[in-house]
């Protein structure tokens, strides 16, 4: 049985993302929340928020006990990219990408 949660669109980079992600991969849910409340990182505070939500879910809609769960599979794709102009010198102008991610948790009960 597996329970997940998604954010799509979430207005940060998926490089910053990815970097926290492999912190809390194959880790029990409450040491990966312990994890995420103490790293001074922006990925943070969406991935502690989407983590909630996937033991919400698996706790609610599928009667799993949270005590055994762990987090099975935990990865960012990017989304569509936001594409900003920057005036420069001499009338130049320089691209600002401001990019977006897809973010998926997955959580499974140890057996």
């Amino acid at each position: 049985m597996e329970a997940r949660a998604q954010i799509k669109y979430a207005r940060i980079s998926p490089r910053k993302v990815a970097i926290v992600l492999d912190l809390i991969r194959n880790k029990p849910v409450d040491v990966a929340l312990a994890i995420l409340k103490n790293t001074p990182k922006a990925a943070c505070e969406y991935l502690e928020k989407l983590l909630e939500s996937a033991i919400s879910n698996a706790e609610n809609n599928n009667n799993m006990e949270r005590s055994s769960l762990y987090i099975d599979e935990c990865y960012v794709c990017p989304g569509p990219i936001l594409k900003r102009i920057r005036p420069r010198a001499h009338g130049r102008a320089y691209r600002i990408n401001k990019r977006t991610s897809h973010i998926t948790l997955v959580l499974r009960e140890k057996e």
